[in-house]
């Protein structure tokens, strides 16, 4: 096997590897590489060439001819020597030549060469060597060429990845963390990644770099800002010029310096121009009445290119020397407010009598505090009159009788003069200030006679001088004493005059009753009460799109980055994301998309939902962030309930609550549903499904999306323009006469309920839709869940009056579920709202479980017959003795599905109400 020289297809003399014993037989013939340190391969190529003679040209050989070699390999760590040992080498493969050669061929010295490529890997030592054996061959070794393969280093996405092996495997994907070029950063979140083929081609970039602030991206790299450009952010793609009146004189700027006089607000973003205070406020006037002032000016002539302008007042008591001034002080009242202005007026009050006073109007903005320059106000001089006094701060109650009391009081801080009369102002406390009396005195006590006696008044009290009556004071609350014993009626009197005065005294009562009702109606439905807001259906809006930008904030597209697609909703796709509105940090949203190729009416009843959520502000509704309509997609963006829908929640984490943290639930729908329905908002789909869960498992009410307009058409029973009616949460009314208020709600509530005590449970189990109403319609209600409180139960119950005007109003089942939390013991006591509660155990439509003569029968009745051989095993032959059973003697039988042990628990709980109600006594419930 010593080399050999001879010619390839070129005719040029190469070194070869040689051997032909082919004419003796039994040839075992080993040729191996040196050492091959391996580096960082793990899978290694190997590449021949060769050729062979074909045996049928050589004469005489009978049988030892062999056209085809083998090809080994051995992993070590280091050199190991010459010696051979074949049961050291691992076999690659027995290698064969597609193109042999003849004597003829050989004749003309020219060879045909055979290429062949093996496959070593993966490799786990730090090196190798290659044997190749001959076993009776005439074949020449042309070359070995050992090499593996790697991805080049390249510049990708601003990221540079490095020269990379490739795995070790076919089929696998070596994944890179790029590193960003110079003056770049990654993408927040986003880390440029690229993966390595087995064939050394980069594939799946993820993520990117991004250009710092101060540079942007040309081609692989980037560069700073030139002079007079900056760049503030790396979210920025390009740079921009100096905004107005701001300058840099270097590269790589984030942000632009401002000129002299000029100033930036520390809330201003860089890209906004720089600005100078205002001038001073223009054409100061003012009014005086006695020790009130009021000043009104106007903007002024310059606002420094800002529209934050507001105004400071400063006043000061001047003595009548000049420059002897001091500031006035906490005692004087400002209206609205002494600074932060927005409107050009200003009342100050209770200033002292026959005093100078210097007031000074400044307008201030954003950069008014950074100016070094001199402060520019408008300023006029002013001197009070006679003022009225100030109030009476104290009062006193000296004697209180049946019928009478006395007070006493101190005079006014500031008499303001000299005080004349006081006078005492006082009513009875459940008339409010409505009707009230007066009683004058010229000193600082009196004695308000002819009350009634135990019965509350308040009295207040005010001074007098020639300026006029001063303010009255704060309250001052009195009971009246009780009578020592009542009148007795003379025997002797008349009993038909007294019955005559009695029945006379009582119509006259019954009339104003009547009368003082429908006044108060009357007044009630016409009277708006301040602060009242009301709910306003966006379908009462000839142009939707006006409902909409009035309820709903326009988002910028760019704003929003969504990152995953969570569920599908009526009208696309439901996605979560981040929101980073400008000069505000980054949140967590959830989004709601329209799908392509939306019509005009989808696009409106998409958009109706937002119209609608865009009106509430409360911590148990979900709060609309805003919509982007002016993009594609058209998207409603809300916060993000990081537990998504309560019922898939609850069956999540089945049995993992206290009872009390389920009522916590349950107190924020209602407080939910509270805030919407004194809105005048009919929800008309409450259910646990469209109640979201935040992280700290606060309940929200969401889902505004079925349609408000019940379809007219009487085959529609169950149908409105949004889809079906939810029938198993829906209030019979609502069913049967489409007449949705706060009442059906309150049905629903009570629906959701029975969905949380039951973590989630389906109402009504899988009795069809028809089922449930005929049930109800007889009278039949959910029974308790499984370990639900007595008081729960029978909220519930109350909920689901067939009269809507028995059911509690939310603000009831508030109170109701406060008292709970406060106090636990009252979960045990069934205290509901409605004075005719209903037992959902007794109804026609529940079976009659005393009827059953087996437990077989009772299993069949509740479609849990599988379990016949269960209890039977058990020992459990009688329904005396199942209706004895716990929960945990359910589980005991091997019944391990919790629906079904939730269904078998409360047909026994069922089962004893029965019972009991029959016989009175033998079994604890």
């Amino acid at each position: 096997n010593l080399p050999n020289f001879g010619l390839d297809e070129n005719y040029t003399p190469i070194r070869t590897y040689q051997v032909c014993q082919v004419m003796e037989p039994n040839q075992n013939n080993w040729l191996r590489t040196s050492w091959i340190e391996k580096g960082d391969a793990q899978r290694i190529f190997v590449e021949l060439k060769f050729t062979l003679r074909d045996c049928n040209s050589l004469p005489g050989v009978v049988g030892t001819c062999k056209e085809t070699f083998n090809l080994y390999y051995q992993e070590t760590d280091s050199e190991v020597g010459r010696n051979i040992r074949e049961n050291q080498y691992v076999k690659i493969d027995t290698i064969a030549a597609d193109e042999s050669f003849t004597q003829g061929d050989l004749g003309e010295r020219k060879m045909k060469l055979n290429t062949e490529v093996r496959i070593i890997g993966p490799l786990s030592r730090r090196g190798f060597y290659l044997a190749f054996q001959d076993v009776g061959a005439c074949i020449a070794l042309v070359s070995v060429k050992v090499y593996y393969k790697k991805c080049w280093s390249i510049i990708e996405n601003l990221a540079t990845f490095p020269d990379t092996v490739t795995g070790s495997e076919f089929s696998s994907l070596v994944e890179v963390e790029g590193t960003c070029v110079s003056d770049a950063e990654e993408e927040a979140d986003n880390s440029p990644k690229m993966h390595c083929s087995a064939e050394g081609e980069w594939l799946v970039p993820i993520g990117k770099c991004i250009c710092k602030a101060g540079f942007h991206q040309k081609g692989d790299a980037c560069e700073p800002c030139g002079r007079g450009f900056y760049k503030s952010s790396s979210q920025d793609l390009q740079c921009s010029r100096c905004p107005a009146h701001s300058y840099n004189d270097r590269e790589g700027s984030w942000r632009c310096d401002c000129e002299d006089g000029y100033y930036r607000g520390l809330s201003d973003p860089p890209s906004v121009a720089c600005t100078r205070p205002p001038s001073a406020p223009q054409n100061l006037v003012y009014n005086i009445n006695q020790t009130t002032v009021s000043l009104e000016w106007s903007p002024p002539a310059d606002t420094g290119g800002r529209n934050d302008v507001t105004y400071r007042i400063m006043c000061r008591r001047c003595s009548w020397e000049p420059e002897e001034c001091v500031a006035c002080g906490g005692n004087v009242g400002y209206s609205p407010q002494q600074a932060g202005l927005v409107d050009t007026y200003v009342s100050v009050v209770d200033l002292l009598a026959h005093a100078n006073y210097t007031f000074e109007v400044e307008a201030v903005n954003g950069v008014s505090d950074l100016s070094r320059t001199q402060r520019l106000f408008a300023a006029v001089s002013i001197a009070t009159s006679q003022a009225t006094p100030s109030q009476v701060s104290e009062v006193i109650k000296e004697r209180v009788q049946q019928r009478s009391i006395q007070l006493s009081w101190q005079e006014p801080e500031q008499p303001n003069g000299v005080i004349t009369e006081y006078e005492i102002k006082y009513y009875e406390k459940d008339q409010k200030d409505r009707i009230y009396s007066t009683v004058k005195s010229r000193s600082t006590s009196a004695t308000v006679n002819n009350l009634k006696p135990s019965t509350a008044y308040v009295f207040q009290i005010r001074a007098f001088t020639a300026a006029g009556y001063g303010t009255y004071g704060p309250r001052l609350e009195v009971t009246t004493k009780e009578e020592a014993s009542a009148t007795i009626v003379s025997s002797e009197q008349n009993p038909v005059i007294i019955i005559a005065v009695v029945a006379v005294a009582g119509t006259i009562i019954l009339v104003f009753m009547v009368f003082g009702f429908i006044i108060g109606r009357r007044y009630a439905l016409a009277v708006k009460f301040p602060g009242t807001k009301t709910y306003i259906d966006p379908e009462t809006y000839e142009d939707p799109n006006r409902a909409v930008h009035q309820f709903a904030k326009e988002l910028d597209a760019s704003c929003i980055k969504i990152e995953r697609v969570i569920g599908a909703g009526e009208f696309g796709e439901v996605c979560s994301g981040r929101m980073k509105l400008p000069g505000k940090r980054d949140m967590s949203v959830a989004i709601k998309t329209l799908k392509v190729g939306y019509s005009e009416k989808q696009r409106r009843d998409f958009l109706c939902e937002a119209s609608i959520m865009g009106q509430f502000d409360h911590p148990n509704v979900v709060h609309l962030e805003g919509v982007v309509t002016r993009g594609k997609p058209v998207m409603i963006v809300i916060e993000y309930m990081e537990n998504c829908s309560l019922d898939a929640f609850l069956r999540k984490h089945d049995g993992q609550f206290t009872v009390i943290q389920l009522v916590g639930m349950l107190r924020g729908i209602a407080a939910g549903m509270r805030y919407l329905s004194d809105m005048g908002y009919v929800h008309r789909d409450l259910a646990a499904r469209n109640v979201l869960v935040n992280s700290n498992l606060v309940c929200k009410v969401s889902d505004f999306g079925l349609s408000r307009v019940i379809d007219d058409d009487p085959e529609a029973v169950y149908t409105t323009t949004g889809g079906k009616i939810p029938v198993r949460w829906t209030a019979m009314e609502a069913i049967q006469y489409r007449k949705f208020t706060s009442a059906s709600d309150v049905w629903s509530y009570g629906i959701v309920m029975w969905e949380v005590m039951s973590y989630g449970e389906r109402p009504y189990w899988d009795m069809s839709n028809q089922d449930v109403i005929k049930a109800i319609e007889e009278g039949y209600r959910l029974p308790a869940p499984m370990d639900c409180p007595p008081g729960l139960h029978q909220l519930m119950l109350d909920c689901w009056q067939k009269d809507r005007a028995d059911r509690p109003k939310f603000d009831q089942i508030v109170g109701i579920l406060d008292k709970m939390i406060r106090n636990p013991n009252t979960l045990k006591t069934p205290v509901g709202t409605c004075t005719r509660p209903i037992s959902p155990l007794l109804d026609q439509s529940t079976p009659d479980f005393t009827t059953f003569r087996s437990v077989g029968e009772w299993l069949e009745a509740i479609k849990m017959e599988r379990y016949r051989d269960n209890f039977t095993a058990a020992g459990y032959s009688s329904l005396d003795s199942v209706a004895r059973m716990s929960i945990e003697d359910v589980m005991s039988l091997g019944i391990s599905l919790v629906g079904h042990q939730k269904k078998i628990m409360s047909s026994i709980q069922t089962m004893r109400a029965q019972m009991l109600h029959l016989h009175g006594t033998g079994i604890q419930v």
